[in-house]
């Protein structure tokens, strides 16, 4: 049913993207936005990123991490076949648009490397799907 398979990424996309965004909310609450920074000003919210601690980084790639194994769970349940392509087709959208953010603000390069890595969970998130075992 190719229904289900279209559905299966966009319920994976939808999911892993509402966490990564849950998780940056939480992080603007903790780091607002300083007076008269805004996203338009490139220049001044570039600014705001380079001072953020390291802390306030590690809980985006953390939202990276925890998105893509709920994508590729949630996909992965969707789908109901057992195949992996789901779950590989959120990886590389959320790979996708992890380096479009990143080229688009000044990010460390070990920020550069882990957000590349994170989408590769959904395989994590594709094989706890599968498990049939009984909790």
């Amino acid at each position: 049913m190719m229904i289900r398979k279209i559905f299966a990424v966009i319920g994976g996309m939808i999911t892993g993207n509402l966490i990564i965004f849950l998780m940056e909310a939480i992080n603007h609450f903790h780091y607002p936005l300083p007076k008269g920074v805004t996203y338009e000003n490139r220049e001044a919210f570039s600014r705001y990123i380079e001072s953020l601690p390291v802390d306030a980084l590690l809980m985006i790639i953390a939202g990276y991490v925890i998105g893509a194994f709920a994508a590729g769970f949630v996909s992965t349940k969707i789908a109901k076949d057992g195949k992996q392509y789901y779950a590989m087709i959120c990886g590389v959208l959320l790979l996708s648009a992890i380096i479009w953010n990143f080229t688009m603000l000044p990010t460390p390069t070990w920020m550069w490397i882990s957000g590349i890595l994170a989408p590769s969970v959904v395989f994590a998130g594709y094989k706890v799907a599968l498990n049939k075992t009984k909790i």
